[in-house]
Protein backbone atom coordinates (compact mmCIF):
# COMPACT_ATOMS: atom_id res chain seq x y z
CA UNK A 1 0.00 0.00 0.00
CA UNK A 2 1.16 3.43 -1.14
CA UNK A 3 0.96 6.33 1.28
CA UNK A 4 0.74 9.98 0.17
CA UNK A 5 1.06 13.37 2.04
CA UNK A 6 -1.03 16.19 0.75
CA UNK A 7 -1.81 19.60 1.94
CA UNK A 8 -3.78 22.66 0.97
CA UNK A 9 -2.18 26.28 1.31
CA UNK A 10 -5.23 27.86 3.43
CA UNK A 11 -5.35 31.34 4.62
CA UNK A 12 -4.92 30.84 8.49
CA UNK A 13 -5.66 34.26 9.90
CA UNK A 14 -9.46 35.05 9.38
CA UNK A 15 -11.59 36.53 12.46
CA UNK A 16 -13.87 34.23 13.87
CA UNK A 17 -17.11 35.56 12.26
CA UNK A 18 -15.75 35.37 8.89
CA UNK A 19 -18.26 32.58 7.60
CA UNK A 20 -21.06 34.55 9.25
CA UNK A 21 -19.75 37.98 7.81
CA UNK A 22 -18.72 36.59 4.21
CA UNK A 23 -20.40 34.33 1.19
CA UNK A 24 -17.65 32.12 0.66
CA UNK A 25 -14.15 31.57 -0.49
CA UNK A 26 -14.78 33.01 -3.69
CA UNK A 27 -15.86 36.11 -3.56
CA UNK A 28 -13.65 37.05 0.12
CA UNK A 29 -11.72 40.23 -0.47
CA UNK A 30 -8.30 40.42 -0.51
CA UNK A 31 -7.97 43.42 1.46
CA UNK A 32 -8.47 40.95 4.43
CA UNK A 33 -5.02 38.88 3.88
CA UNK A 34 -2.07 40.29 5.93
CA UNK A 35 0.45 39.93 3.27
CA UNK A 36 3.17 38.79 5.73
CA UNK A 37 0.76 35.90 6.38
CA UNK A 38 -0.04 35.25 3.37
CA UNK A 39 3.84 34.92 2.57
CA UNK A 40 4.64 32.96 5.70
CA UNK A 41 1.47 30.22 4.73
CA UNK A 42 3.70 29.51 1.26
CA UNK A 43 7.02 28.80 3.29
CA UNK A 44 5.38 26.95 5.33
CA UNK A 45 3.60 24.94 2.92
CA UNK A 46 6.96 23.73 0.69
CA UNK A 47 8.51 22.93 4.31
CA UNK A 48 5.80 20.55 4.90
CA UNK A 49 5.76 19.14 1.97
CA UNK A 50 9.61 18.50 2.50
CA UNK A 51 9.65 17.28 5.57
CA UNK A 52 6.85 14.73 4.26
CA UNK A 53 9.17 13.92 1.16
CA UNK A 54 12.14 13.35 3.95
CA UNK A 55 9.86 11.32 6.47
CA UNK A 56 9.49 8.71 3.78
CA UNK A 57 6.50 9.18 2.73
CA UNK A 58 5.65 7.08 -0.58
CA UNK A 59 5.04 10.97 -2.44
CA UNK A 60 3.69 14.49 -2.07
CA UNK A 61 0.21 15.44 -3.10
CA UNK A 62 -0.88 19.06 -3.83
CA UNK A 63 -3.38 20.82 -5.64
CA UNK A 64 -5.07 23.80 -7.50
CA UNK A 65 -7.77 25.76 -6.28
CA UNK A 66 -7.52 28.93 -8.25
CA UNK A 67 -8.88 32.51 -6.11
CA UNK A 68 -9.91 30.22 -3.19
CA UNK A 69 -8.81 30.97 -0.05
CA UNK A 70 -8.68 27.41 1.37
CA UNK A 71 -5.90 26.93 -1.34
CA UNK A 72 -4.11 29.46 -2.51
CA UNK A 73 -2.09 27.32 -5.42
CA UNK A 74 -2.91 28.80 -8.66
CA UNK A 75 -1.12 26.46 -10.70
CA UNK A 76 0.71 23.04 -9.11
CA UNK A 77 2.78 22.86 -12.09
CA UNK A 78 4.87 25.37 -10.08
CA UNK A 79 4.86 23.50 -6.83
CA UNK A 80 5.70 20.45 -8.80
CA UNK A 81 8.68 21.86 -10.15
CA UNK A 82 10.02 23.48 -7.35
CA UNK A 83 9.88 20.18 -5.59
CA UNK A 84 10.55 17.73 -8.26
CA UNK A 85 14.11 19.33 -8.17
CA UNK A 86 14.38 19.65 -4.44
CA UNK A 87 13.30 16.25 -4.17
CA UNK A 88 15.86 15.21 -6.83
CA UNK A 89 18.63 17.15 -5.48
CA UNK A 90 18.40 15.36 -1.75
CA UNK A 91 18.05 11.87 -3.33
CA UNK A 92 14.51 11.84 -2.40
CA UNK A 93 12.85 8.80 -4.19
CA UNK A 94 8.99 10.12 -3.70
CA UNK A 95 6.62 10.35 -6.56
CA UNK A 96 5.24 13.70 -7.62
CA UNK A 97 1.69 14.60 -7.90
CA UNK A 98 0.13 17.57 -8.92
CA UNK A 99 -3.68 16.08 -8.03
CA UNK A 100 -5.15 18.45 -10.83
CA UNK A 101 -4.88 21.03 -13.49
CA UNK A 102 -8.65 21.70 -14.44
CA UNK A 103 -8.52 20.88 -17.67
CA UNK A 104 -12.22 22.27 -17.93
CA UNK A 105 -11.44 25.43 -17.62
CA UNK A 106 -7.99 25.01 -19.17
CA UNK A 107 -7.91 27.55 -22.66
CA UNK A 108 -4.01 26.46 -23.46
CA UNK A 109 -4.16 22.46 -22.75
CA UNK A 110 -0.65 22.43 -24.45
CA UNK A 111 0.72 24.47 -22.20
CA UNK A 112 -0.32 21.71 -19.43
CA UNK A 113 1.23 19.14 -21.19
CA UNK A 114 4.63 21.09 -21.58
CA UNK A 115 4.14 21.67 -17.60
CA UNK A 116 4.10 18.29 -16.53
CA UNK A 117 6.45 16.89 -18.79
CA UNK A 118 8.90 19.82 -17.39
CA UNK A 119 8.00 18.18 -13.75
CA UNK A 120 9.06 14.33 -15.22
CA UNK A 121 12.17 15.34 -16.86
CA UNK A 122 12.88 17.63 -13.60
CA UNK A 123 11.87 15.02 -10.79
CA UNK A 124 13.89 12.21 -13.20
CA UNK A 125 10.67 10.41 -14.19
CA UNK A 126 8.70 10.56 -10.74
CA UNK A 127 5.28 12.33 -12.07
CA UNK A 128 1.99 10.71 -11.33
CA UNK A 129 -0.50 13.12 -13.85
CA UNK A 130 -3.59 14.61 -11.87
CA UNK A 131 -6.49 15.62 -14.33
CA UNK A 132 -9.69 16.97 -12.45
CA UNK A 133 -12.56 17.74 -14.24
CA UNK A 134 -12.27 20.92 -11.78
CA UNK A 135 -14.44 22.98 -9.66
CA UNK A 136 -17.49 24.37 -11.50
CA UNK A 137 -17.29 27.83 -9.89
CA UNK A 138 -13.36 28.05 -10.93
CA UNK A 139 -14.30 27.38 -14.61
CA UNK A 140 -17.51 29.01 -15.21
CA UNK A 141 -17.15 31.67 -12.84
CA UNK A 142 -13.40 32.77 -12.49
CA UNK A 143 -12.86 31.53 -16.33
CA UNK A 144 -16.14 32.41 -17.85
CA UNK A 145 -16.33 28.98 -19.24
CA UNK A 146 -19.59 28.16 -19.99
CA UNK A 147 -21.03 25.32 -17.60
CA UNK A 148 -22.31 22.96 -20.31
CA UNK A 149 -18.98 23.19 -22.15
CA UNK A 150 -17.11 22.32 -18.99
CA UNK A 151 -16.96 18.51 -19.34
CA UNK A 152 -16.93 18.37 -23.16
CA UNK A 153 -13.84 20.77 -23.28
CA UNK A 154 -12.43 18.69 -20.59
CA UNK A 155 -12.26 15.50 -22.60
CA UNK A 156 -11.28 17.03 -25.33
CA UNK A 157 -8.45 18.76 -23.45
CA UNK A 158 -7.23 15.36 -22.25
CA UNK A 159 -7.53 13.90 -25.40
CA UNK A 160 -5.06 16.68 -26.85
CA UNK A 161 -2.31 16.26 -23.45
CA UNK A 162 -2.01 12.42 -23.93
CA UNK A 163 -1.59 12.67 -27.48
CA UNK A 164 0.69 15.58 -27.24
CA UNK A 165 2.64 13.55 -24.85
CA UNK A 166 2.98 10.41 -26.92
CA UNK A 167 2.62 11.29 -30.92
CA UNK A 168 6.37 10.74 -32.42
CA UNK A 169 5.49 13.20 -35.41
CA UNK A 170 4.34 17.34 -35.06
CA UNK A 171 0.49 16.99 -35.35
CA UNK A 172 -2.46 19.25 -36.20
CA UNK A 173 -5.39 19.60 -33.93
CA UNK A 174 -8.86 20.50 -35.05
CA UNK A 175 -11.41 20.14 -31.69
CA UNK A 176 -14.25 22.01 -31.11
CA UNK A 177 -12.26 24.08 -28.09
CA UNK A 178 -9.01 24.31 -29.21
CA UNK A 179 -7.47 24.57 -33.48
CA UNK A 180 -3.85 24.60 -33.86
CA UNK A 181 -1.75 23.81 -36.99
CA UNK A 182 0.68 22.46 -34.99
CA UNK A 183 1.64 20.25 -31.67
CA UNK A 184 5.22 19.39 -31.21
CA UNK A 185 5.88 20.00 -27.04
CA UNK A 186 9.50 20.00 -26.16
CA UNK A 187 10.14 18.52 -23.60
CA UNK A 188 8.13 15.36 -23.70
CA UNK A 189 8.11 13.55 -20.33
CA UNK A 190 10.89 10.75 -19.52
CA UNK A 191 8.23 8.15 -19.01
CA UNK A 192 7.71 6.24 -21.73
CA UNK A 193 3.46 5.67 -19.69
CA UNK A 194 2.63 8.50 -17.50
CA UNK A 195 0.17 7.40 -14.39
CA UNK A 196 -2.83 9.66 -14.95
CA UNK A 197 -5.01 9.76 -12.08
CA UNK A 198 -8.70 11.66 -11.43
CA UNK A 199 -10.42 13.18 -8.85
CA UNK A 200 -14.09 12.61 -8.84
CA UNK A 201 -16.67 12.89 -6.39
CA UNK A 202 -19.14 10.06 -7.12
CA UNK A 203 -19.92 10.82 -10.33
CA UNK A 204 -20.19 7.14 -12.60
CA UNK A 205 -19.20 8.96 -15.57
CA UNK A 206 -16.01 9.87 -14.04
CA UNK A 207 -15.17 6.61 -13.03
CA UNK A 208 -16.47 4.86 -16.22
CA UNK A 209 -13.99 7.70 -18.23
CA UNK A 210 -11.31 6.80 -15.32
CA UNK A 211 -11.66 2.74 -16.02
CA UNK A 212 -12.09 2.53 -20.05
CA UNK A 213 -8.71 4.95 -19.80
CA UNK A 214 -6.46 3.03 -17.56
CA UNK A 215 -6.87 6.02 -14.92
CA UNK A 216 -5.89 5.66 -11.23
CA UNK A 217 -9.53 7.23 -9.56
CA UNK A 218 -9.16 9.00 -6.10
CA UNK A 219 -12.10 10.08 -3.64
CA UNK A 220 -11.38 12.73 -1.34
CA UNK A 221 -13.02 12.18 2.24
CA UNK A 222 -14.27 15.23 3.03
CA UNK A 223 -17.51 14.39 2.59
CA UNK A 224 -17.23 11.45 6.06
CA UNK A 225 -16.02 8.29 4.90
CA UNK A 226 -18.81 6.82 7.17
CA UNK A 227 -21.16 7.77 5.05
CA UNK A 228 -20.22 8.17 1.26
CA UNK A 229 -16.89 6.22 0.98
CA UNK A 230 -18.55 3.17 0.82
CA UNK A 231 -21.02 3.99 -1.64
CA UNK A 232 -18.99 5.59 -3.73
CA UNK A 233 -16.45 2.20 -3.99
CA UNK A 234 -19.35 0.48 -4.17
CA UNK A 235 -20.26 2.12 -7.09
CA UNK A 236 -16.67 2.25 -9.04
CA UNK A 237 -16.95 -1.54 -8.37
CA UNK A 238 -20.29 -1.40 -10.24
CA UNK A 239 -19.53 0.46 -12.97
CA UNK A 240 -15.90 -1.66 -13.33
CA UNK A 241 -18.03 -5.04 -13.74
CA UNK A 242 -20.13 -3.58 -16.14
CA UNK A 243 -17.40 -2.51 -18.13
CA UNK A 244 -15.57 -6.13 -17.39
CA UNK A 245 -12.92 -5.27 -15.81
CA UNK A 246 -10.82 -6.54 -12.85
CA UNK A 247 -10.39 -4.58 -9.65
CA UNK A 248 -7.43 -3.85 -8.71
CA UNK A 249 -6.85 -1.88 -5.48
CA UNK A 250 -3.82 0.17 -6.55
CA UNK A 251 -6.17 2.10 -9.02
CA UNK A 252 -7.94 3.53 -6.07
CA UNK A 253 -6.74 6.23 -3.60
CA UNK A 254 -8.62 7.70 -0.68
CA UNK A 255 -7.37 10.94 0.63
CA UNK A 256 -8.53 11.43 4.56
CA UNK A 257 -7.21 14.54 6.83
CA UNK A 258 -5.24 13.21 9.63
CA UNK A 259 -3.89 14.30 13.00
CA UNK A 260 -2.32 12.33 15.49
CA UNK A 261 -2.01 13.07 19.02
CA UNK A 262 -0.48 11.58 22.16
CA UNK A 263 -3.75 10.74 22.95
CA UNK A 264 -7.22 10.34 21.31
CA UNK A 265 -8.32 13.45 23.83
CA UNK A 266 -5.14 15.07 23.31
CA UNK A 267 -5.42 14.85 19.57
CA UNK A 268 -9.32 16.34 19.61
CA UNK A 269 -8.76 18.93 21.94
CA UNK A 270 -5.21 20.29 20.24
CA UNK A 271 -6.60 19.98 16.57
CA UNK A 272 -10.30 19.94 17.20
CA UNK A 273 -10.18 23.81 16.18
CA UNK A 274 -7.89 23.91 13.33
CA UNK A 275 -10.45 21.66 12.04
CA UNK A 276 -13.28 23.59 12.26
CA UNK A 277 -11.86 26.22 10.88
CA UNK A 278 -10.48 24.35 7.95
CA UNK A 279 -14.38 23.42 7.04
CA UNK A 280 -16.19 26.10 8.57
CA UNK A 281 -13.66 28.92 6.79
CA UNK A 282 -12.59 26.65 3.70
CA UNK A 283 -15.13 24.02 1.42
CA UNK A 284 -18.02 24.56 4.16
CA UNK A 285 -17.85 28.58 3.04
CA UNK A 286 -18.04 28.09 -0.51
CA UNK A 287 -21.54 28.25 -0.99
CA UNK A 288 -23.37 25.23 -2.72
CA UNK A 289 -24.63 27.05 -5.46
CA UNK A 290 -21.03 27.62 -7.07
CA UNK A 291 -20.07 23.84 -6.81
CA UNK A 292 -23.09 22.63 -8.76
CA UNK A 293 -24.31 25.48 -11.35
CA UNK A 294 -26.76 23.83 -13.60
CA UNK A 295 -25.45 22.43 -16.70
CA UNK A 296 -21.94 21.75 -15.24
CA UNK A 297 -23.24 18.09 -14.11
CA UNK A 298 -24.42 15.51 -16.30
CA UNK A 299 -27.99 14.05 -15.29
CA UNK A 300 -26.56 10.46 -13.73
CA UNK A 301 -24.31 12.94 -11.86
CA UNK A 302 -26.80 14.95 -10.77
CA UNK A 303 -28.71 11.79 -9.20
CA UNK A 304 -25.89 10.31 -7.85
CA UNK A 305 -25.09 13.64 -6.52
CA UNK A 306 -28.49 13.96 -4.84
CA UNK A 307 -28.37 10.07 -3.46
CA UNK A 308 -25.07 10.66 -2.49
CA UNK A 309 -25.68 14.17 -0.26
CA UNK A 310 -29.68 13.03 0.97
CA UNK A 311 -30.39 12.58 4.54
CA UNK A 312 -27.66 11.48 6.58
CA UNK A 313 -25.50 12.38 3.23
CA UNK A 314 -25.26 15.61 4.01
CA UNK A 315 -22.41 17.07 5.72
CA UNK A 316 -21.37 18.84 2.80
CA UNK A 317 -24.42 21.26 3.63
CA UNK A 318 -22.97 21.03 7.09
CA UNK A 319 -19.45 22.41 6.84
CA UNK A 320 -19.79 26.03 7.28
CA UNK A 321 -20.91 25.44 11.22
CA UNK A 322 -19.49 21.59 11.93
CA UNK A 323 -17.98 21.51 15.35
CA UNK A 324 -15.26 18.57 15.61
CA UNK A 325 -17.90 16.60 17.42
CA UNK A 326 -20.11 16.36 13.81
CA UNK A 327 -16.61 16.30 11.66
CA UNK A 328 -15.57 12.84 13.57
CA UNK A 329 -18.76 11.44 13.82
CA UNK A 330 -19.45 11.17 9.95
CA UNK A 331 -15.70 10.54 9.24
CA UNK A 332 -14.44 14.06 8.00
CA UNK A 333 -11.51 13.41 9.14
CA UNK A 334 -9.30 10.70 11.24
CA UNK A 335 -8.13 12.01 14.86
CA UNK A 336 -7.02 10.26 17.45
CA UNK A 337 -3.68 8.41 19.11
CA UNK A 338 -0.64 6.42 16.97
CA UNK A 339 -2.70 3.48 17.40
CA UNK A 340 -6.02 4.86 16.47
CA UNK A 341 -5.39 6.64 13.66
CA UNK A 342 -3.58 3.77 12.09
CA UNK A 343 -6.20 0.69 12.76
CA UNK A 344 -8.73 3.44 11.36
CA UNK A 345 -6.95 4.16 8.34
CA UNK A 346 -6.06 0.77 7.37
CA UNK A 347 -9.94 -0.39 8.42
CA UNK A 348 -10.66 2.17 5.66
CA UNK A 349 -7.86 0.84 2.91
CA UNK A 350 -9.35 -2.88 4.23
CA UNK A 351 -12.73 -2.43 3.38
CA UNK A 352 -13.00 -0.23 0.73
CA UNK A 353 -10.04 -2.21 -1.43
CA UNK A 354 -8.33 0.99 -1.50
CA UNK A 355 -4.27 0.59 -2.57
CA UNK A 356 -3.48 3.76 -1.70
CA UNK A 357 -3.82 6.63 0.50
CA UNK A 358 -3.41 9.83 0.20
CA UNK A 359 -3.55 11.68 4.05
CA UNK A 360 -3.73 15.51 4.44
CA UNK A 361 -1.61 16.45 7.72
CA UNK A 362 -1.78 20.13 7.27
CA UNK A 363 -4.98 21.94 7.36
CA UNK A 364 -7.09 24.94 8.50
CA UNK A 365 -5.31 27.49 10.84
CA UNK A 366 -2.20 24.74 12.00
CA UNK A 367 0.74 26.86 12.46
CA UNK A 368 3.96 25.23 11.52
CA UNK A 369 5.32 23.73 15.12
CA UNK A 370 2.16 22.00 15.02
CA UNK A 371 2.22 20.47 11.50
CA UNK A 372 5.55 19.61 12.06
CA UNK A 373 4.82 17.62 15.09
CA UNK A 374 1.74 15.95 12.88
CA UNK A 375 3.84 14.87 10.30
CA UNK A 376 6.88 13.62 13.08
CA UNK A 377 3.89 11.48 15.07
CA UNK A 378 2.69 10.63 11.87
CA UNK A 379 5.92 9.51 9.96
CA UNK A 380 7.47 7.79 13.09
CA UNK A 381 4.54 6.07 14.72
CA UNK A 382 1.84 5.48 11.95
CA UNK A 383 3.92 4.78 9.03
CA UNK A 384 5.62 2.01 10.16
CA UNK A 385 2.14 0.37 11.23
CA UNK A 386 0.20 0.64 7.98
CA UNK A 387 3.48 -0.96 6.36
CA UNK A 388 2.47 -4.25 7.55
CA UNK A 389 -0.82 -3.47 5.10
CA UNK A 390 -0.83 -5.59 2.27
CA UNK A 391 -4.22 -4.42 0.86
CA UNK A 392 -2.98 -4.46 -3.70
CA UNK A 393 0.43 -5.88 -2.45
CA UNK A 394 -0.31 -9.34 -4.68
CA UNK A 395 -1.38 -6.95 -7.49
CA UNK A 396 0.55 -4.72 -10.50
CA UNK A 397 0.80 -1.25 -9.32
CA UNK A 398 0.25 0.30 -13.20
CA UNK A 399 -0.26 3.92 -11.56
CA UNK A 400 2.66 4.59 -9.92
CA UNK A 401 6.52 5.58 -11.89
CA UNK A 402 8.31 2.87 -13.10
CA UNK A 403 11.36 4.79 -11.04
CA UNK A 404 9.40 3.89 -8.29
CA UNK A 405 8.51 0.42 -8.69
CA UNK A 406 5.43 0.11 -10.43
CA UNK A 407 4.18 -0.54 -13.76
CA UNK A 408 2.80 1.94 -16.12
CA UNK A 409 0.19 0.84 -19.10
CA UNK A 410 -0.27 3.26 -21.46
CA UNK A 411 -3.17 5.66 -20.45
CA UNK A 412 -6.42 6.96 -22.27
CA UNK A 413 -7.08 4.65 -25.10
CA UNK A 414 -10.92 5.51 -25.05
CA UNK A 415 -9.44 8.89 -25.80
CA UNK A 416 -7.30 8.39 -28.19
CA UNK A 417 -7.92 9.91 -31.91
CA UNK A 418 -6.98 12.71 -33.95
CA UNK A 419 -9.28 15.76 -33.56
Amino acid sequence: MKIVAFAQNQYRKFPADFERRHEGTVTTPYALAEPGEVRAAFRDYLDYIMQAARAGFDGVAFTEHAQTTYDMIANPSLIGSAIGYATETEGLDVAVYPVGRSLGKAREPVRVAEEYAMIDCISGGRLMAGFPVGLMFDAAINNGVPPIEVRRRYEENLRLVLRAWSDPEPFAWNGRFTQLPSVNIWPRPLQQSLPVWITGVGNPATMKLALENNFGFNYFGWFGSELTASRVFARFREVADAAGIAANPNRLAFMASVCVGETDEEAERVFGPHLEYFFNKGPGATAIGKLAIPGGISLPGIRFLLEDQAGDFGFAHEMRHADIGRILEVGAAVVGSPATVAERLAGIARSYGVGNLVVMLKMGSMPRDLVADNVERFAGSVLPRLRGETVGEDRPHHWWPERLGGSPLPAGDALRGAA
